[in-house]
C-alpha cells in the first residue's frame, strides 16, 4: 500500500496537487479530521479492494485538533504505517499575491493582514515540514510543471532531492531578477547585437549560438560554471534548500545570456534528481520596444 499525506502552506497549491494525485491513480481524501486519520490508515492497510494508493489532504483547516497530528504520526510510525509526507511551500510574497488576486482571507489571519496569518501558519506547520519526505516550492511553478514533479515522484519513482532549479537569462538594463540566488554576468563576451544580420535573432537561434560559442572564453566560462554548480547542488540539498535560481545576464537578455543559459540547462538536465526549468525573462523586450 502507498500512503501519502499532502500538506503545506495555504495558497501553495494543495487542492490542485490533490486533484493531480487523483489523476495518477490515488484515492484522495481532503481535510480528513485528525482523530480519523489512524482509523483511515488502518482501513486502507486492510483493504482488499484494487485501490492500493491513498492520499490524505491535511492542513491548518483542522483547527485545534491540528496540534494532535504530531502524536498521530508518531503512533503510525511506531506501527510501521507512517505516511510519506509531501509538503507544498511557497515564498511569503507569492502567497500574499495569490490571496490578493483571489480576494480570499487567510484561514488564520482573522481581522489582521494576510502576512500575520502566514507567519502563524508557518510556525504551526514547521514540524510537518521537518518530517516531510518531499518538499516542493511552487513559487515559480506553472500547473504543468507541478504535475511533472508529482509524476517524477509518484509515477516514475525517481530519487527526489527536494530541490527545484530555475536557469534564468535576463538583461541587465531591465534589472537583476530579485529572486536570484546566483548571478553571472556574461557581458565580457563579444555581442552579436553589433552584427547587423544577427541583431534580430535570439540565443534560441543556431546562428546566435554558433556566434557566441565560437569563442574559447565562452567554453571556459561554461566549464567553470558547470563545475561550480555541480559542486554547489549537493551541498544546497544537504542544507535543505528547495529553490535555486541561477541567473545569467547580458546587456539586453536576448543573445549571449540566452545561449549560455540554454547550454547550462542542457548539462543540468542530464541529472534527474531535482526539478529543472529554464526561463528567458527579457528575450522579447527589445522587439516590443521597437
Amino acid at each position: 500500500m502507498k500512503l501519502v499525506m499532502l500538506t503545506g502552506m495555504s495558497g501553495a497549491g494543495k487542492s490542485t496537487a490533490l486533484k493531480m494525485m487523483e489523476d495518477i491513480g490515488f484515492y484522495c481524501v481532503d481535510n480528513l479530521p485528525i482523530p480519523l486519520i489512524e482509523k483511515f490508515v488502518e482501513l486502507s492497510a486492510n483493504s482488499k479492494e484494487e485501490l492500493q494508493k491513498f492520499a490524505i489532504g491535511v492542513d491548518i483547516r483542522s483547527g485545534e485538533a491540528f496540534s494532535e497530528l504530531h502524536e498521530v504520526l508518531d503512533r503510525l510510525d511506531e506501527k510501521g504505517r507512517a505516511p510519506e509526507i509531501l509538503f507544498l511551500d511557497s515564498e511569503d510574497s507569492v502567497l500574499v499575491k495569490r490571496y490578493k488576486e483571489t480576494r480570499r482571507n487567510h484561514p488564520l489571519s482573522g481581522g489582521e493582514r494576510v502576512e500575520a496569518g502566514i507567519i502563524q501558519e508557518r510556525a504551526r506547520l514547521d514540524f510537518l515540514r521537518q518530517r516531510a519526505d518531499y518538499i516542493i516550492d511552487t513559487s515559480r511553478l506553472l500547473t504543468r510543471e507541478l504535475r511533472a514533479e508529482l509524476d517524477k515522484i509518484f509515477v516514475q519513482k525517481q530519487n527526489y532531492k527536494n530541490l527545484f532549479i530555475t536557469v534564468l537569462s535576463f538583461g541587465f538594463k531591465y534589472g537583476i531578477p530579485s529572486d536570484s540566488d546566483l548571478v553571472f554576468d556574461v557581458r565580457f563576451l563579444p555581442n552579436p547585437y553589433y552584427v547587423a544580420e544577427l541583431r534580430p535573432k535570439s540565443g534560441n537561434d543556431k546562428e546566435i549560438q554558433d556566434y557566441v560559442l565560437q569563442f574559447k572564453e565562452s567554453h571556459e566560462f561554461l566549464n567553470k560554471l558547470k563545475d561550480m554548480i555541480e559542486f554547489l547542488i549537493p551541498n544546497y540539498i544537504i542544507e535543505g534548500k528547495n529553490q535555486l535560481v541561477i541567473s545569467i545576464g547580458c546587456t539586453g537578455g536576448k543573445h549571449r545570456s540566452v545561449t549560455l543559459a540554454n547550454e547550462l540547462y542542457k548539462t543540468l538536465s542530464l541529472n534527474k534528481e531535482y526539478g529543472l526549468k529554464i526561463e528567458h525573462r527579457d528575450i522579447e523586450k527589445d522587439a516590443l520596444r521597437k
